[in-house]
C-alpha cells in the first residue's frame, strides 16, 4: 500500500490515474483540489507542523479533523493507517 498522510491508499486512489496525482508526499501537501491551487490540506499540513509522518503517528489519533474526512471520503483511511501502525512496530 502507498499511503498518503491520511491514510488514503494512494495505488487505489482513482485521482492516481484521473488527474495525474503522484501523491501528497510528491506534491508537499498541495493537491490539485484545493480552492487555489497551491493551499496545502489540512490533514497533510497539521501531521506536518506535528513534525509527523502521517497521522496514525499522532497522539490524537483518529482526531475529529481525521473523522470528519475520512466520513466524507472513505472511512478506511483511518483502518489504513491502524494497519501501518500494527506493521511498523
Amino acid at each position: 500500500m502507498n499511503l498518503s498522510s491520511c491514510g488514503i491508499d494512494c495505488d487505489a486512489c482513482r485521482f492516481k490515474t484521473e488527474q495525474n496525482c503522484p501523491g501528497c508526499y510528491e506534491i508537499d501537501g498541495k493537491p490539485f483540489w484545493s480552492s487555489n491551487g497551491g493551499t496545502k490540506c489540512d490533514l497533510y499540513e497539521c501531521a506536518e507542523k506535528r513534525v509527523l509522518p502521517h497521522c496514525g503517528k499522532c497522539r490524537d489519533f483518529p482526531c475529529n479533523m481525521l473523522k470528519d474526512w475520512a466520513s466524507a471520503e472513505g472511512p478506511e483511511r483511518i483502518d489504513n493507517l491502524r494497519i501501518r501502525e500494527k506493521a511498523s512496530k
